[in-house]
């Protein structure tokens, strides 16, 4: 779907991942292609239920197996294809080379060992660091993320945090063998709009330093405005839109991305009024016929009920998963010349 240039770190062909459900087989990610280049970010942006999560769980090869299967496709990173790899080549390669930071810092850390241990756990197991040198790297990536007076909290149990500073620890931990690809999975979720924009800017400073590459998932576009250079809005499962950030927030061509558009807060409209879009997201396991988004999308016509739309090339980077496409990044295109 995008031009396969040189310095890919990542790409990945046509993933399918599938649950067996009691309602029937629920197609999470359907088909999705998309590339990363070295030190790019990546933003994947959709409401809940898009295959965000799922998509980037299968890039750990992380899906419960019952009820979950990657049933197609290939994810090939550094050159090799992950869905090859034996168990054990994985479990070297998930931490080392690809990290990922969880929703939620809660869950995601073992409330019952101390910070010091998770810590330590990771740089002993990839980077054979003795207990010694384990733990003071441990305190060192605790200081990095910006943990004040990290060597005497480096003990301390998860419930000792703020939700801030376990996002942080989590951080510290997705960093501490530098990976090439660390993905982040709402990483700002739970946390009040100022701990937000110190997370976002966190990951975006370790970025700089280590040329990580990072794939970036959130429901907020407004999250993926400043960080990242390419965007991919899914919705049931499929890639709907993607395109380079700028291109998309100025030129949108889907209606569904208009939608997530308008629902970001403008900060100058005095009304304050907050645009929702109608309806919920399809039940995956009985999706409609024809376009999923057509029983939500306000541009609705007969062959959007009857027919799944088409993969529309707008420009050399922009692709749109709907009939009429070229119509709505016209339009957008128009509005954005009067402004």
């Amino acid at each position: 779907m995008t031009d396969s240039g040189h310095g890919n770190l990542l790409s990945v062909t046509d993933l399918r991942t599938y649950f067996e459900t009691e309602d029937g087989t629920v197609k999470a990610v359907d088909g999705i292609s998309f590339e990363l280049k070295q030190g790019e970010t990546l933003g994947i942006v959709g409401e809940s239920g898009s295959g965000k999560s799922v998509a980037n769980l299968s890039l750990m090869r992380l899906i419960p197996n019952p009820p979950g299967k990657i049933v197609s496709g290939s994810i090939v990173f550094a050159g090799r294809d992950v869905l090859k790899l034996s168990p054990r080549e994985v479990r070297k390669l998930r931490g080392k080379r690809i990290a990922m930071i969880f929703q939620d810092p809660m869950t995601s850390l073992n409330p019952f060992m101390r910070v010091s241990k998770q810590l330590m756990e990771v740089t002993r197991l990839h980077l054979g660091h003795t207990k010694k040198q384990a733990r003071e790297h441990a305190i060192k990536m605790l200081e990095h993320v910006g943990i004040p007076d990290a060597r005497s909290r480096v003990d301390s149990y998860p419930h000792e945090f703020s939700g801030g500073m376990r996002q942080r620890v989590m951080i510290a931990m997705a960093l501490s063998c530098r990976p090439e690809l660390l993905i982040a999975d709402e990483p700002t979720t739970a946390l009040d709009v100022t701990i937000q924009a110190q997370i976002l800017e966190l990951i975006n400073s370790l970025k700089a330093e280590t040329g990580a590459s990072v794939i970036l998932i959130t429901h907020d576009l407004g999250v993926v405005a400043g960080m990242t250079d390419h965007i991919i809005v899914m919705y049931a499962g499929k890639v709907f839109e993607q395109a380079t950030t700028t291109e998309l927030f100025e030129r949108p061509g889907n209606p569904y991305t208009c939608g997530l558009l308008r629902s970001v807060p403008d900060p100058t409209d005095e009304q304050g009024k907050l645009y929702q879009i109608p309806g919920l997201p399809p039940d995956l396991a009985h999706l409609p016929p024809g376009c999923p988004f057509a029983p939500r999308c306000e541009r609705a016509e007969e062959i959007c009920r009857r027919e799944f739309p088409p993969y529309v090339q707008l420009t050399r980077e922009h692709y749109s998963l709907c009939h009429f496409a070229s119509d709505v990044y016209t339009k957008s295109q128009a509005q954005e010349g009067n402004r």
